[in-house]
């Protein structure tokens, strides 16, 4: 069979090794000077390649049409993929929250074992190339047109399948620009409207807010605060995003997140982003400084234990002034912050806090308040809430109900999980799904 891979990301590369595994004659096609780019930056660099977790724990964290991608899970499984980097040379390692890792933390090692198998089974890949249109002939799609940016030159090649796996509209500078929506648009496809999906959230800037902790402080408002803790990564803390006008908690993890200029970020807070998306008004209520996050920066302590630990530090330190009595408690950026926020005058001695201004000094390491204005940008996120309309999609085999020949695969369509390796294994079965098939023919390129 002659088949079409547009776009040369994870899911793009997995079909093409599939569909080439299968006896099938194969290009791939992306438009940016090499594949992968996008894998190149997940992870920070270092590729959070998948999740441990087992295959039946995948779908409930993946609250973007999780269930459509039942079969496509029960074709190509975490160890699957683990198998076969294993079998390309790549060592994998399991970290915190079952993130599989490669061993060397080099995204370029999980790169080149694609990369290596699709030579080993003659993909043509042809790089610099944009896709003008999807060939559609009595509702079967039957090749693409195409430009090679290099050359200068247009081409159209006649095909018996074509796979459309160019991603959403996060990340656009690895060549995520939505291209495919507008061709999965022009033959017919709904597209649902695409948003950020695990994305930083952004602070509020209002004056005079809500929450009484953040007016009585120095602070004007909880992007100062954010502002003023940038660049400090928090570890092992609970966090809260609460609708504290209906006092309803929407989402709750436990992890790591990042202070930034902006705003917050990191794990907890990008899985979190995904989640409260779905959550009724939340733009709106975002906007009228409704929903309020919530850092617990000691899980670990009750508040009754939390203040017994200040009570044993307080003693060893009674004549101290409060804002030199916390360095053993809280990172250094944290403490300014605290104090502010706890409404204890800094240069009053430790011996003279009353039990009153302790127990706010807890509840304000137990429920540390930073107040979100709206996500971020679509370009800043990890991954593309939105796309093409599963209900348009056969699960089984990943094609369209619309038109016969023409296969989805990875970001491109409207599913969407938590960070954690979950959207890449999205991408390696839902790849994997669309490639499958087989009948041997030429392909055949005609230059026009």
């Amino acid at each position: 069979m002659k088949i079409i891979v547009i776009g040369g990301g994870p899911a793009g590369m997995m079909a093409a090794i599939t569909a080439a595994e299968n006896g099938n004659h194969v290009i791939l096609l992306e438009k940016k000077e090499r594949l992968g780019r996008k894998l190149l930056i997940t992870g920070k660099g270092r590729c959070n390649i998948t999740s441990n977790l087992p295959m039946e724990e995948f779908i409930p964290n993946i609250p973007g049409n999780g269930k459509f991608l039942y079969r496509a899970f029960q074709n190509y499984t975490n160890q699957d993929l683990l198998e076969f980097l294993k079998k390309a040379g790549v060592a994998t390692k399991v970290e915190r929250g079952n993130r599989v890792f490669p061993v060397s933390d080099r995204s370029i090692d999980v790169l080149e074992a694609f990369t290596k198998k699709l030579k080993e089974l003659n993909v043509k890949v042809e790089t610099k190339t944009e896709v003008k249109e999807i060939l559609v002939e009595q509702e079967r799609a039957v090749g693409v047109r195409y430009y090679n940016t290099e050359t200068n030159q247009e081409f159209c090649c006649k095909a018996d399948k074509i796979i459309l796996a160019t991603g959403g509209k996060s990340y656009p500078d690895t060549g995520s620009t939505g291209d495919g929506y507008r061709m999965a648009e022009a033959l017919g496809h709904h597209i649902i409207p695409p948003k950020p999906s695990l994305v930083p959230m952004l602070a509020n800037t209002k004056e005079g807010q809500e929450d009484e902790k953040i007016k009585a402080s120095r602070y004007r408002n909880s992007l100062v605060l954010c502002q003023a803790m940038q660049g400090l990564n928090l570890r092992n803390v609970q966090i809260q995003i609460k609708d504290f006008e209906k006092k309803k908690t929407i989402y709750e993890d436990f992890g790591e997140m990042l202070f930034a200029h902006f705003g917050v970020s990191g794990p907890t807070i990008l899985s979190g982003s995904s989640y409260i998306r779905r959550y009724p008004q939340i733009e709106e209520k975002l906007a009228q400084g409704k929903i309020r996050l919530e850092i617990d920066l000691k899980p670990a302590l009750t508040e009754e234990q939390l203040d017994a630990r200040i009570q044993r530090d307080f003693a060893n330190l009674p004549k101290k002034q409060f804002h030199n009595s916390l360095d053993e408690l809280l990172p250094r950026k944290l403490i300014e912050p605290v104090i502010a926020l706890s409404g204890i005058m800094p240069e009053k001695k430790v011996c003279e806090i009353s039990k009153k201004e302790r127990m706010n000094l807890v509840q304000t390491c137990k429920k540390f308040p930073i107040l979100l204005s709206c996500f971020g940008n679509i370009q800043d996120a990890i991954i593309t809430a939105g796309g093409v309309d599963v209900k348009e999609i056969n699960p089984k085999t990943m094609e369209s109900k619309q038109i016969s020949g023409l296969y989805f695969a990875g970001e491109i369509m409207d599913v969407d999980a938590y960070t954690g390796g979950f959207n890449l294994q999205i991408a390696y079965s839902t790849g994997v799904t669309a490639g499958k098939n087989k009948e041997e023919e030429d392909l055949e390129c005609t230059k026009q």
